[in-house]
Formats: structure tokens, C-alpha cells, sequence
């Protein structure tokens, strides 16, 4: 699927809709038949789709906090189902919207068939408390941690994530490098901005916190983060956006001023959304990876059968953020 994306210049989830036909995606048809044929010219297949017996298919259990908000569910939930697949086995999933209760009623069920084990997902990576009985069961935390570290986990490594794309800009030649966050309550937020950081010191350039914008998450919000920092006496010369959305909002916000991307103001984003490869210029983003995670974390729980129950030294893994080269980016311009 990431080479059907590549060359489809859409994003991995559009690719994982598209197989799938799921209803009431707004991709064009034109998207769609472009994927289509991309997929058949590289002998794409998708995992083995035969029904096991109910009474005998072994089943992993997949609670997912939501999946309507943004694009991301789809290659986590797929991912963790073909690569279930290669193992014989199903995938039960359960949209639980966070609640206890409702958690505790998709556990009660599963215990009924013939579990492997139960993926804890989240959509925003973030720091939970899962409920108790997962100590009771193999299972593993997808996009998400905890703190008592008791649980296997995987997350998107969004510290060297927020290296890279600080990195790139720096390697242009930008010293006035911005960053746009997200919320501070959030994991990703924190992890992408502590890269921003990490980054402009291995480049010797001094972190200046003016440079550092109010948080954004919307397409507004990053209009309006991008608008003050323009305002300063010394404006940026490159923008790094927490997500997608906060840099469509940069886009405009720099239409406005009259500024050119990336001749004036180089723009990286983060997420790899699909709208975002067809502004002009296209975006160059950070990929996240939640079908490999969700890939990981299906093998991991298939690794832990047969294996005592919680593990002494659960495994945390941080799965790298893949750059996506485009057009935003270019040399830092020459200023008086």
C-alpha cells in the first residue's frame, strides 16, 4: 500500500479506502480508478479473506477510542487485519468512545471465543489508563502508552519525527525556523516539539520562543498562529506545523501577507493527509505510521502466546515517521 500511494501521489489511507470500497469516503472517482490501477500494475493482493468457522477462529480483539474524526483509523484497523489474516485469524473490533463500561462489555464478549489476545488502540497518540483486565489477558497498546509501562506498546516516534522535519528546513539553509504546536495535553504535541528543539541544537541555531506560535489543530487556528508570527519584527523563514491542518491554515495565512511557498516561506507539515498533495505547491509532510504499527502489534501479540501473563519487561517500541518530499520546501531567501 505505500508503494500504490507513492505512485498514486495519495496518502495511505486514501489507498486502504479505496481497497476496501469503503461507503461515504469523499474520494473522486477519478482517485479511485487511479488507485485501482496502480494496485492491479504492481500485482497488489490483499490477505486471505476466507471465513473461519466461528466456533474455531481464533480472534484478536481490537478497542479503538473513535474512528470518525479524522482519516487515521483506517490503515490502523486494516493493517492490524491483514496482518491478522497471515496468522489465520480475525479480527473483532469494538468502538468503544473511551468508556469504561462499554470497554468492559467488549472484553466480557471476547472472553467468550477463542482469544489470541486484545490491541488497545487510540486515534491520538496519548498517555491512558487501560482498563484492569488487560492485565488478565495478552494484549498491546497501539498509538497509545501508559505509564506504569506494565503493557507492550507501540507509538509513532514523534520526537525524531519533529527532528526530521526541523532538520530538513535547517538543511536548506533556514535559521528562523518556526514552530506551530499542537496541544500541550497531547503526547504527539509534546514529542514533535521536543524534536523541533533537539534539532535546531544540533544545527547551532538558538532556540528564540517567540518563534513558537500559540497552539494550532485547525485549519483557523493555524491561520491565526501563522498571521502573529508573520507579525514579528523578524518574521520566520520557515514554518514546521504540528499536523496537516495547521499547515493548510499557514497556506493561507500566507496567501493573505502575499507570500509564495516556498520562495518566501518553507512549510512542512505532519500526518500525510490526503488533501494536503494537491495544494500548490504540495505539501511535504511526515508520514504517520499506523499500519505498521498496527502490523507490529499483531505480531507482537502472536509472539506472546504460550508465554507467561503480564511479561516482565513488556516491550515499548517507537516506529519512525517516514519524510514525504514535495514542493514546500526550498532555499531560506536573502533578506536585507
Amino acid at each position: 500500500m505505500v508503494d500504490i500511494a507513492a505512485r498514486a501521489n495519495v496518502s495511505q489511507a486514501t489507498v486502504s479506502l479505496v481497497l476496501n470500497n469503503a461507503p461515504n469516503v469523499r474520494v473522486s472517482d477519478e482517485t479511485r480508478e487511479r488507485v485501482k490501477a496502480i494496485a492491479a500494475e504492481l500485482g497488489y493482493r490483499k490477505g486471505p479473506a476466507h471465513a473461519l468457522p466461528a466456533s474455531s477462529a481464533r480472534v484478536i480483539g481490537f478497542l479503538i477510542d473513535e474512528v470518525t474524526t479524522t482519516p487515521f483509523a483506517a490503515p490502523l484497523i486494516e493493517g492490524a487485519r491483514d496482518e491478522a489474516a497471515q496468522h489465520d485469524c480475525i479480527v473483532a473490533i469494538f468502538c468503544t468512545g473511551g468508556d469504561p463500561e462499554l470497554e468492559a462489555a467488549a472484553l466480557e464478549v471476547l472472553s467468550s471465543l477463542r482469544l489470541v489476545g486484545v490491541l488497545y488502540a487510540t486515534l491520538i497518540t496519548q498517555t491512558v489508563k487501560p482498563p484492569e483486565r488487560l492485565m488478565q489477558t495478552p494484549s498491546v497498546l497501539l498509538n497509545c502508552r501508559e505509564k506504569d509501562r506494565k503493557l507492550p506498546s507501540v507509538v509513532p516516534a514523534d520526537v525524531t519525527g519533529g527532528f526530521a522535519a526541523t532538520q530538513r528546513l535547517a538543511e536548506a539553509g533556514h535559521r528562523r525556523i518556526a514552530h506551530i504546536p499542537g496541544e500541550g495535553w497531547g503526547a504527539a504535541a509534546v514529542d514533535r516539539a521536543k524534536g523541533y528543539r533537539e534539532a535546531l541544537v544540533s544545527h547551532d541555531i538558538a532556540f528564540d520562543p517567540v518563534l513558537v506560535s500559540a497552539p494550532a489543530w485547525t485549519v483557523d487556528s493555524g491561520r491565526a498562529a501563522t498571521l502573529s508570527l508573520l507579525d514579528l519584527p523578524e518574521p520566520p523563514t520557515a514554518i514546521f506545523c504540528f499536523n496537516d491542518r495547521a499547515a493548510i491554515g499557514c497556506y493561507e495565512a500566507l496567501h493573505v501577507k502575499g507570500l509564495r511557498v516556498p520562495q518566501d516561506v518553507s512549510v512542512i507539515g505532519f500526518d500525510d493527509e490526503d488533501l494536503v498533495a494537491h495544494l500548490l505547491p504540495p505539501l511535504t509532510t511526515m508520514v504517520l505510521p499506523h499500519d505498521e504499527m498496527a502490523r507490529w502489534a499483531v505480531n507482537e501479540l502472536i509472539g506472546l502466546e504460550g508465554k507467561p501473563w503480564p511479561p516482565l519487561h513488556p516491550r515499548r517500541v517507537k516506529t519512525d515517521c517516514g519524510l514525504v518530499e514535495r514542493n514546500s520546501v526550498g532555499p531560506a531567501p536573502l533578506r536585507n
